[in-house]
């Protein structure tokens, strides 16, 4: 049987989601790409709290002219800002169904250089 797109990745987000679940300690790094944007909250499961979140659609990212690889790449570093002022220093990565490839690979590399571990 043939999945389109979206049933592939809810398909394979639903296998990640099985194994993966953000902590108090490690909370959860959420993904989400569109075709123009890029969106990433770090979630504690537990709670059901979204603790941190940044995207291409803040005023700060919408100024800049750049690719959306380096968007991509710039939105991990301001998530990491973020997370780091609240306290939280580790995470789990969750790549929401999406290779780990491109703007994905892009956001965590940027977030790892931010100062997140995961």
């Amino acid at each position: 049987m043939a999945y389109d797109r979206t049933e592939r990745r809810s398909r394979i987000r639903r296998g990640i989601r099985k194994k993966i679940a953000g902590t108090v300690e490690r909370p959860r790094l959420s993904v989400f790409r569109s075709n123009t944007e890029i969106y990433a909250q770090i979630i504690d499961d537990l709670n059901g709290r979204t603790l941190v979140a940044a995207s291409t659609r803040e005023k700060s990212m919408r100024d800049m002219k750049v690719r959306r690889l380096e968007q991509s790449a710039a939105v991990g570093k301001l998530l990491a800002e973020k997370a780091l002022a609240a306290g939280v220093t580790s995470v789990v990565f969750d790549r929401g169904g999406y290779l780990y490839h491109g703007r994905v690979k892009a956001l965590a590399e940027g977030a790892r250089e931010g100062g997140l571990q995961f």
